[in-house]
């Protein structure tokens, strides 16, 4: 499943070809997918692109009149062809524009989804609820101590509690509680404020530098212009279990947490 860092990668790859362009067109060839798309092409048709953001795993296509939503799911891609480009298997929803360019959307799972929303975007059930941004300023190690205060749940499952933090999905959290040399299953409220200081500067150094890698690509993703990912090349634990520790050599252990895989080092990850 795209991540936080396949999301923004999507974001800056469409971007520059969306700002400031005229929606002339909108195809929906299958409106089934995780939510029924709605019929949005009187609202969006004719309408100029003002910002792409992000929130979140969603992406957020800002025009005069509303927004439309994005996520991607499992399995989905956005990529930026030209009008004349062969339709294939899975490609669901083209948006046209102006430029002669498509900005195509295939999702091979149907568990995306595209809808639509008047501003404010942020009041949409989808949005509203969320936590801040890992990568934003207001994601501090006292934002964190104090959402977590007497929490006993794993520190990884409070990880990716979106209700706490956004974006940090399944990779990214191994990663992270690994660099911080946190074992995935401590209890999130006895980790004082140190230790919190550790992680949340972890969060924000993989999250960053596998946006800078271009994501992870692991089954499914490639970004905007096709290319894959390369951070998959820098994990230390994800996908490793069995695997030696490349810290101290030991054997990395393997968990199910909240149904995920989790894979740590006994060694490394002791607190």
């Amino acid at each position: 499943m795209p991540e936080l860092p396949e999301v923004e990668v999507t974001r800056q790859g469409i971007s520059p070809h969306l700002v400031g362009q005229q929606v002339i067109g909108l195809v929906v060839r299958n409106a089934s997918l995780r939510w029924p798309v709605p019929q949005i092409a009187q609202q969006i048709v004719g309408q100029v692109i003002r910002n792409v953001r992000r929130r979140a795993k969603y992406l957020l296509i800002d025009t005069d009149a509303g927004t439309t939503i994005v996520h991607l799911g499992m399995s989905g891609s956005l990529r930026i062809v030209p009008r004349s480009t062969q339709v294939e298997k899975h490609d669901h929803i083209d948006l046209e524009l102006a430029s002669g360019k498509i900005l195509r959307f295939n999702d091979p799972r149907r568990f995306g989804a595209w809808l639509w929303c008047e501003l404010p975007e942020e009041a949409h059930p989808l949005l509203s609820k969320l936590g801040p941004e890992p990568l934003k300023d207001n994601f501090t190690p006292k934002y964190l101590f104090d959402s977590l205060r007497n929490k006993k749940k794993a520190i990884k499952l409070c990880l990716m509690d979106n209700h706490i933090v956004v974006g940090v999905g399944n990779i990214y959290a191994n990663e992270a509680l690994f660099a911080a040399g946190i074992h995935p299953q401590t209890e999130a409220g006895r980790l004082d404020i140190e230790r919190l200081t550790i992680l949340v500067t972890q969060v924000k150094q993989i999250l960053a530098s596998a946006i800078k890698q271009g994501g992870t690509t692991l089954k499914d993703f490639t970004n905007a212009d096709g290319k894959p990912g390369y951070f998959a090349q820098k994990l230390h634990v994800y996908g490793r279990g069995g695997d030696t520790c490349t810290q101290c050599g030991n054997l990395l252990s393997e968990i199910k947490l909240g149904q995920r895989a989790t894979v740590f080092c006994g060694i490394c990850q002791t607190r």
